[in-house]
């Protein structure tokens, strides 16, 4: 009873304002109800829903329903699907992401965060948001505020990028399945962003974005245990021998992952009825529109303004490089 009460009042206004988009989505068709559903959240959430008795609910609509959503989306997709990244698709990954640390932790230094709050910044942007922030943050011995900042510049570039995604690739390459999956789910900072900006677009990129998005998450074990080797002493290179205490690594694969992975692999058996996959695609587009509805709703324009112009900075450097980076990578693997 006690969670009911917690969870409650954030999870019905997402699921109204999830209904809602939908129903003005089929007014208007064209602009779909993904977006309608983050702008009315965004809308509410900085009006009159900013209140506090929404937060905890908010929060699980934005994390739990979206992990649902992927596991679900297992069931509608066999090995084959997964396998249709490729070779070139995970090189193009490991190349984003490396590419992505290495220039993170080149402009925050030039602009005189501390490292610490610049590997913050580093996994955030090239893993998966807030859950990579928090995965990393204890092995690098960050402190609340550092964590904190990070996890908000990081979730607003993602927001802004989300948005501009679909209008880019549009341009680029005419909402090619596969070139476009890579650039969303290769370059956006959380899953729910990813699955956000995908379905702007359509269903296949939805998928195949996932896909992409998956493969991002599975690398956190290798930032982690990267982390763990530097050495975090100002004014010494990272990868000198560190004289400090490491905090213990406590990085693993997460369990949406092995989730999709495992009902992936029973769908390819074949032993799943069409009746069960169908029904788990229309539960996961559901459980993806009220998400999104949260994702709006969390998203404070104070919080923006908190942070300063030089943090903004930070942000929209990184972000700008990660499309740059993104557009000569797909023109390299995918060619």
């Amino acid at each position: 009873m006690k969670k009911i009460k917690a969870y409650g009042p954030g999870f019905m206004v997402c699921l109204i304002i999830g209904l809602i988009a939908q129903q003005i989505a089929k007014i208007v068709p064209g602009v779909g109800a993904a977006l309608f559903a983050i702008g009315i959240g965004m809308l509410a959430g900085n009006t009159f829903l900013n209140k506090d008795i929404f937060n905890i609910g908010t929060k699980f609509s934005e994390s739990r329903l979206l992990e649902y959503s992927i596991v679900l989306t297992g069931l509608t997709l066999q090995l084959t699907d997964i396998l249709g990244i490729g070779f070139q698709g995970v090189g193009f990954i490991a190349l984003q992401m490396t590419c992505t640390i290495m220039l993170c932790y080149f402009i925050g230094k030039k602009l005189g965060f501390t490292k610490k709050f610049s590997l913050l910044m580093c996994a955030g942007n090239a893993v998966c948001g807030s859950s990579a922030i928090g995965t990393v943050a204890p092995i690098v011995d960050a402190d609340s505020k550092d964590k904190g900042i990070s996890i908000t510049i990081v979730n607003v570039t993602g927001t802004v990028l989300m948005v501009l995604l679909p209008l880019l690739t549009g341009w680029l390459y005419h909402h090619k399945t596969l070139k476009t999956s890579a650039m969303i789910g290769g370059t956006l900072q959380s899953i729910g962003q990813v699955i956000a900006s995908a379905v702007m677009v359509n269903k296949e990129v939805v998928e195949f974005a996932t896909i992409f998005k998956i493969v991002r998450i599975i690398f956190i074990v290798f930032i982690a245990l990267s982390y763990s080797r530097m050495n975090l002493e100002e004014g010494k290179p990272l990868f000198t021998k560190n004289t400090q205490i490491t905090s213990k690594i406590k990085a693993g694969i997460p369990w949406f992952v092995v989730g999709f992975f495992i009902f992936s692999v029973l769908n390819s058996t074949g032993i799943i009825p069409t009746i069960v996959s169908t029904t788990a695609k229309s539960i996961s587009s559901q459980f993806e529109i009220i998400a999104l509805a949260a994702i709006g709703m969390r998203v404070k324009f104070r919080d923006l303004v908190k942070e300063g112009p030089k943090a903004i900075l930070y942000g929209g450097l990184t972000g700008g490089a990660q499309i740059a980076f993104a557009i000569v990578f797909i023109a390299i693997m995918f060619a």
